[in-house]
């Protein structure tokens, strides 16, 4: 993914927002990988209900990250993703690190219901660390 000269801020480096927007970027992008990005049938679908980053380098234009989505704990309804963030040209540096909790949703009723079948097929629950990847899913040692 590119970084964008527009998501650097008046002190020459990305504005922290943007971290928050590549990790979404990220995690959009394995949704609709598996067709569950967008509302579903039922009218159900993710929302977010937090997020948080630890910010450990500044990154500055121009270049190109590496965002990494991995599984964290799962329930019912919910599921968190971790994240981490490199630099194309600097693979061995995290950049930053964070998450989100995902919880699907009835749009209709606001209120939360079981995660798709499919999300459930493509992650191993009782193994937290498995990598969501939009190419392929692998355990992360």
């Amino acid at each position: 993914m590119p970084i964008r000269w527009g998501d650097m801020d008046a002190f020459g480096h990305v504005n922290n927002t943007n971290f928050f927007r590549y990790m979404e970027q990220a995690r959009i992008e394995w949704l609709e990988s598996l067709g569950l990005a967008s509302v579903g049938e039922a009218g159900t679908g993710p929302v977010i209900v937090n997020a948080h980053m630890t910010f450990l380098k500044q990154l500055q234009y121009p270049g190109d990250i590496v965002c990494r989505t991995l599984v964290g704990t799962v329930g019912r309804s919910s599921v968190e993703t971790r994240f981490e963030l490199r630099r194309a040209d600097d693979a061995s540096t995290v950049y930053a690190h964070g998450g989100a909790k995902v919880v699907w949703v009835s749009y209709a009723t606001g209120r939360s219901t079981p995660i798709p079948d499919l999300l459930r097929e493509r992650v191993t629950f009782d193994n937290p660390g498995t990598e969501l990847d939009a190419a392929k899913i692998e355990k992360v040692a």
